[in-house]
C-alpha cells in the first residue's frame, strides 16, 4: 500500500532547508535531492537571487521562431502532449513542452491552474532555462540531463514556491538534448504518479523522433524479456543493408555496455551470435514473432526486426577487426553463380485446391469474380494463407503478368507506412533519398497491390488510401502532382473488421470501399485436407527427385495437432523435419521434429505405435529431473541416464541421429543433454 506523500511535513522541511542554505550557507543534504541540492549550488554561483519575481509578457515572433526551429519536435510530441493531458485534465495541473534552449513552446492545462501560471510567466515563450527561473522542473531536467521532481520551496525562485514541476528531458536518434516534457501543478495537489508519467511520455517522443529518423532502414526492438519487446521498455537498433550499427537509442546502450561514440566502430556481427539473415528470414515469414539472440558477452536477448526490412541484403560481408577487436574493413565476397529456380508448379487459386470445402467454396468465388473491378477482403487467422491466397487470386487473372506488391500495415511504424504507400518525392523529409521512391501503389499499377493486416492501418492513413481507390491517383509525399494508377486490391486482416468499425478503430466508408468480396480463410485444424496439404508440402520442399514421407505415427499426431500456427507453423515444421533427415532417410519420425512440436505431438502419438527402446526410461529420467525429487535420488537418476545414453551412442558409434532414434527423443534434446553432461 502506498503511503500518502504528507505536503505539510514537506514544506516544514524544506523551510528548514532553505534557512540553512540561504541563512547559515551549510548545504542541506539530508534534507533535499541530490539534484536540487546541485541545482540550488549552480544558482547561487550564478549570483541568482532567491526573492527575484519572474514575469513579463513572451515575445510572439521569438515564439514562432522557436517552434519553426523546433519543428521536428513538435510534430512528434503533440499528440503525446494531448494524450498525456487527458490523462491529468480537472487535477489542477497543466502540461508543457520547451525546447533544449528552455524556451516553452506549447502547453495544455486546466483554465483555473493557467490562471495561476500566468502569474509566474509559466506559458508558451517564456525562457524556464535554470540561468533564467533558477530551480526549477524544466530548467533543472535540462541541467541534470535526467528526470527530476522540484517540490514547493524547492524551487530557487521564492514566488515559484506554490509550484510542484515534474519533468523529464527528450533525446534524439543520436543522443543530443532536444527539450524536456513537465507537468507543473500547484503543490496541494501533488501526484505522486506525475514523474512516473511524464518519464513514460518522453520515452514514447523519444520512441517516435527514433522511429523517424530511421524510417528507411532496419530497426532490431530487443530485450532480456520477450514480453518488453514492442513496448516502451525495448532497446532499438538501427541496421544498415551491410549490418552496419547506425543508430542506438539509450536503452540499447545500456543492455549492451555500448558508448555513443563506439557505434561507427561496430557491426552487427560484433554483437549477435545469430546471423543478420536469420533475423531478416523470419520477419518476412512472421513479422510479429520473436527470435531468441545471444549477446556476445554472453547475455540472452529476444529481438524483432521490423523497420524497412526490404533494404536490408541479408548479406552482410564479413567483418575485418585488428587485435583489439576493433573493425577496420570487410571482406568482399564474390557474387555467387547463379542458381536455376526449382521446377515447381505455378501457384494459382487451381493449385490451392486440396480437398478442404470451405476453402474450394473460397476459391470458387474468387475465380467467378476474375478480371472485374472487385475489391477481395481475405480474412482468417494469422498463418492461415491470406498472402498465399492473394498471389494465387493474382496469377489466376488477367494481370498475371503484372506486378504482385504486398505490404504488411503491421510490421513497418507508422511514420513509415506512408511513404511506403504513397512514395515521396527528393527532399520531402529528413533522412528521405534524394531521388525520392516510388509508394507501393505506384509500383502495382497494372497489377494487384495486397495490402496485409490492413486492420493495423493508422486511421489517418485509411482517408488517404479511400481518395485513391475513389479517383484511382495517387500523389507522393511533398509533392502535389496526382498519378494515374490501374491497380487490383486484395486486403487481408486477422481482425474482425466490422467490430473495428463499431469501436471506431477503423473508417466505415473504407471497410464497405474494400468489403467487395469477403473471404474466410478456415484454419488448418478447421480442415479436412491436411493430409493432402502434407503431401503437396513434402514434394515441394523435398524436391522432384527425393520421395519423403511422413510415418503413420507422425500423420495421426499431425492430424490431431491444434496447430495454432496455421499453414506458416506447418511449412516450417515440414522444412525443418527433413533438413534434420540423415543421408538415405525418407521417412519422418517425431524425433525428426522441432522440439517445442516434438513434446505435444510425442504424447498426441503416445500408444499409437511401440515405443523405440529406451524411451521409457529416458521420459522417466526427465520426469525424475523435476526439482520435487530429493537431491540424492536426482543425482542417481542423473547418472542412470548419462550411462544409457553413453552406452547407446557407444553401441551406434557415435551416430546422434540413430541413437536419438533408439533412444526416443529428438536430435536437439539429445545434444542439450550432452551439453549439459
Amino acid at each position: 500500500m502506498q503511503v500518502p506523500f504528507n505536503t505539510e511535513a514537506r514544506s516544514v522541511s524544506l523551510l528548514e532547508a532553505r534557512s540553512l542554505f540561504f541563512g547559515r550557507g551549510e548545504l542541506p543534504a539530508a534534507l533535499l535531492d541530490n539534484n536540487v541540492l546541485r541545482s540550488w549550488e549552480r544558482c547561487r554561483q550564478a549570483g541568482l537571487d532567491p526573492a527575484r519575481k519572474g514575469g513579463g509578457e513572451p515575445d510572439q515572433r521569438v515564439v514562432a521562431e522557436a517552434r519553426e526551429r523546433n519543428r521536428t519536435l513538435l510534430s512528434h510530441a503533440q499528440p503525446v502532449l494531448e494524450h498525456l493531458f487527458e490523462q491529468i485534465r480537472n487535477s489542477h495541473s497543466m502540461v508543457v513542452l520547451a525546447d533544449s534552449r528552455g524556451m516553452l513552446l506549447q502547453s495544455y492545462g486546466d483554465p483555473d491552474f493557467l490562471c495561476q501560471a500566468e502569474q509566474v510567466a509559466l506559458r508558451p515563450g517564456a525562457n524556464w532555462h535554470e540561468s533564467e527561473r533558477g530551480t526549477n522542473a524544466i530548467g533543472t531536467a535540462l541541467a541534470e540531463r535526467n528526470a527530476v521532481n522540484v517540490f514547493g520551496s524547492e524551487h530557487f525562485f521564492e514566488g515559484n514556491a506554490f509550484l510542484t514541476c515534474s519533468a523529464a528531458p527528450i533525446q534524439d536518434a543520436q543522443g543530443r538534448l532536444m527539450g524536456v516534457l513537465d507537468i507543473s501543478s500547484d503543490y496541494r495537489a501533488y501526484q505522486r504518479h506525475s514523474l512516473g508519467l511524464v518519464k513514460m511520455s518522453s520515452r514514447i517522443i523519444e520512441k517516435r523522433l527514433f522511429e523517424s529518423e530511421f524510417a528507411h532502414q532496419g530497426l532490431i526492438g530487443f530485450h532480456i524479456r520477450p514480453d518488453h519487446v514492442g513496448s516502451l521498455c525495448e532497446a532499438m537498433l538501427a541496421i544498415g543493408p551491410d549490418g552496419d550499427l547506425l543508430g542506438a537509442d539509450q536503452s540499447a546502450l545500456e543492455l549492451l555496455g555500448l558508448r555513443r561514440e563506439d557505434l561507427p566502430r561496430r557491426h552487427y556481427s560484433m554483437l549477435f551470435d545469430v546471423p543478420l539473415g536469420t533475423l531478416i528470414d523470419r520477419a518476412r515469414r512472421d513479422p510479429s514473432s520473436l527470435i531468441a539472440i545471444g549477446g556476445r558477452n554472453g547475455e540472452r536477448f529476444y529481438a524483432r526486426l521490423r523497420g524497412n526490412v526490404t533494404a536490408l541484403t541479408g548479406n552482410a560481408s564479413p567483418i575485418l577487426l585488428d587485435a583489439r577487436g576493433e573493425r577496420v574493413g570487410k571482406i568482399v565476397k564474390p557474387e555467387p553463380a547463379a542458381v536455376p529456380p526449382a521446377d515447381r508448379p505455378r501457384l494459382t487459386l487451381k493449385f490451392l485446391s486440396t480437398g478442404d470445402e470451405r476453402l474450394q467454396a473460397a476459391i470458387d468465388k474468387a475465380t467467378r469474380i476474375l478480371g472485374r473491378d472487385i475489391p477481395i477482403l481475405v480474412q482468417g487467422e494469422s498463418g492461415a494463407g491470406k498472402e498465399m491466397f492473394a498471389k494465387a487470386f493474382h496469377n489466376s487473372g488477367p494481370r498475371a503478368q503484372g506486378p504482385f506488391v504486398a505490404l504488411n500495415c503491421a510490421a513497418i511504424p507508422e511514420t513509415l507506412i506512408e511513404s511506403e504507400l504513397f512514395g515521396y518525392s527528393g527532399g520531402a523529409f529528413t533522412g528521405a533519398r534524394k531521388e525520392g521512391a516510388v509508394g507501393k501503389i505506384q509500383q502495382a499499377h497494372g497489377g494487384t497491390l495486397f495490402l496485409d493486416e490492413i486492420g493495423d492501418m493508422p486511421l489517418s492513413l485509411q482517408a488517404r488510401l479511400l481518395r485513391v481507390l475513389q479517383e484511382r491517383c495517387v500523389t507522393p509525399l511533398g509533392t502535389n502532382k496526382s498519378i494515374p494508377v490501374d491497380i487490383t486490391l486484395v486486403c487481408a486482416t486477422h481482425r474482425k473488421l466490422k467490430e473495428e468499425v463499431a469501436r471506431g478503430g477503423f473508417r466505415e466508408d473504407l471497410y464497405y470501399r474494400l468489403n467487395g468480396l469477403c473471404i474466410n480463410l478456415p484454419s488448418l485444424r478447421e480442415r479436412s485436407d491436411i493430409g493432402s496439404l502434407i503431401e503437396k508440402l513434402l514434394r515441394e520442399e523435398a524436391g522432384p527427385d527425393r520421395k519423403v514421407q511422413v510415418s503413420g505415427r507422425v500423420m495421426d499426431a499431425f492430424l490431431r495437432y491444434r496447430w495454432p500456427g496455421n499453414i506458416r507453423q506447418l511449412s516450417n515444421v515440414i522444412k525443418v523435419a527433413i533438413a534434420l533427415l540423415d543421408e538415405g532417410e525418407d521417412l519422418i519420425e517425431t524425433w525428426h521434429l522441432p522440439d517445442d512440436v516434438f513434446e505435444e505431438i510425442d504424447m498426441l502419438s503416445a500408444g499409437a505405435s511401440p515405443a523405440p527402446a529406451g524411451v521409457a526410461a529416458v521420459r522417466a529420467l526427465e520426469v525424475a529431473e523435476a526439482p520435487a525429487a530429493g537431491a540424492n535420488a536426482f543425482g542417481r537418476l542423473e547418472e542412470i541416464e548419462r550411462d544409457m545414453i553413453q552406452r547407446t551412442l557407444e553401441a551406434e558409434s557415435g551416430n546422434i541421429s540413430a541413437a536419438a532414434r533408439r533412444l526416443g527423443i529428438s536430435r536437439n534434446t539429445l545434444y542439450r543433454k550432452l551439453g549439459r553432461f
